[in-house]
């Protein structure tokens, strides 16, 4: 599967994507062709070029007519959302349905929609009084935050946390869960059905299975 990767920021979630992509079993199902973002001056972008991977910026994110011709351009298979803040268009929704991937660094349908992204969302996670975030990788839709669920992972919340404690902890899962889950839909393992529903789950590796083993202690933060 050729995929394309759009992200707003430093890419985080990329490089773990590509590198989980480096392993032999994952790059015989899919490969990222090219990095996009809504920002020039984007960390993901220069993730991206330091790999050699083609690169470009998204000068209107509303111009879904563009963003669909830039990604036809490449003959994209797969498009995932790695940290894009910007809604897809219907044009690319349409164009690639059950094949647009997004991770949320929130158990959805809590903490999700417009505006919520990034500090706001684990700052309403503390301010909420919470207990339990987490990290969900869903299909797109029009709609923020509301497409179907593909995989969640739970992510404790201690009672000092701070906000940036609680980012810290919900990226490094993030890092874990989005590449599994983009790799089982590149390989068949999850698809989005007709009426709405996933089939399949994602593979956890043993060290997911068992969810607050790795993040029992608040140190762990």
């Amino acid at each position: 599967m050729r995929m394309v990767v759009i992200a707003s920021g430093g890419g985080s979630n990329l490089g773990a994507l590509l590198d989980y992509f480096d392993a032999p079993d994952a790059a015989a199902v899919g490969r990222v062709v090219c990095v996009a973002s809504d920002k020039a001056s984007a960390g993901a972008l220069d993730r991206a070029r330091a790999r050699g991977i083609s690169t470009h910026v998204i000068t209107d994110p509303r111009d879904g007519l563009a963003l669909r011709s830039m990604l036809l351009s490449f003959d994209v298979d797969v498009l995932v959302l790695a940290g894009y803040l910007k809604l897809v268009p219907s044009e690319v929704v349409s164009g690639w349905p059950g094949r647009i991937i997004n991770v949320h660094p929130a158990l959805l349908p809590a903490f999700g929609g417009a505006g919520m992204y990034g500090q706001r969302v684990h700052a309403a996670v503390v301010a909420a009084g919470a207990r339990v975030s987490g990290v969900t990788v869903h299909f797109v839709d029009e709609h923020y935050d509301r497409g179907a669920i593909i995989a969640q992972w739970p992510v404790p919340v201690f009672e000092t946390d701070t906000a940036a404690d609680v980012a810290a902890r919900v990226l490094r899962v993030e890092h874990r869960l989005l590449p599994r889950a983009v790799h089982a839909v590149c390989n068949g393992t999850v698809s989005l059905q007709s009426d709405g529903s996933v089939r399949g789950r994602v593979p956890m590796p043993p060290s997911l299975d068992a969810p607050h083993d790795e993040f029992s202690l608040p140190s762990d933060s």
